[in-house]
Parts: C-alpha cells; structure tokens; sequence
C-alpha cells in the first residue's frame, strides 16, 4: 500500500508555492506532481492544514449496509434462504451485490448462516 508524504515536506512544498513560485515550478523543485500540489494547497484552504486523508480501509460497505433493513426482512420471511437466492431477491429490488459482499456482510453483524439439523430431545429414563 502506498504511503502519504510527509507534513513536512508538504509544508516546504506550500511555503514556496506562498514564495512566489508556481505549482508547476514547485513540483519540480521537491520531485513531486503538480497535481499533489494543487491538492495540497486546496487541502490547506478547506482545512487550515495540508493534512493526508486516511489510507486504507473499506469504503464500499456502505452501499450494502444501507440495504440492512431490506435484507434482515428477507431473512425474516425466508430463515433458510441461500445467499445467492438473497442476491438474487436483492437484485429484483434494484440493488445487485456479488456473493462475497454479501459473506462479508453476514460477518460483520454477525448472522450466521449454518442451517443445523434438528435433534430429538433426550429421553433418559429416571433412576430408580
């Protein structure tokens, strides 16, 4: 994974960009792109610092974690239904996730899928 530049240099970057120099020049200066310095500086304006975003991370579950009232009623109405007949259910109602981030999504709120077999009660007789 790719890591973000310093504060540092991002700073030095900045101060000579508010020196007079263009960002072109000052991305040739520090061996950097032009567009990290257009970034750098809007980051600054917005922010009062050229501080890095997070690296990493998930990004897309939300997409289907908006869809948890619809799936956990699909559940409800169908307890043994497979996954890929839960996406296909999700897919007719206009939202299509592949089988994966349906698995990732069962982890992370903790359903579990594993259809257990019904047992007969025990019937020990008492001691006499």
């Amino acid at each position: 994974m790719s890591k973000a530049l310093s504060l540092d240099l991002r700073t030095r970057v900045l101060a000579a960009v508010a020196g007079g120099l263009s960002h072109r020049q000052a991305a040739e200066r520090f061996e950097v792109s032009a567009a990290s310095v257009s970034r750098w500086r809007a980051r600054e304006r917005e922010q009062g610092a050229p501080l890095p975003k997070a690296l990493g991370g998930d990004r897309r579950s939300g997409r289907i974690d908006a869809c948890k009232a619809l799936i956990l009623s699909l559940l409800e109405e169908t307890p043994d239904i497979t996954i890929e007949e839960l996406r296909q259910a999700l897919g007719e109602r206009g939202h299509r996730f592949g089988f994966g981030t349906i698995q990732r999504f069962f982890v992370r709120h903790a359903i579990t899928r594993k259809k257990r077999r019904s047992m007969q009660p025990s019937r020990t007789d008492p001691i006499s």
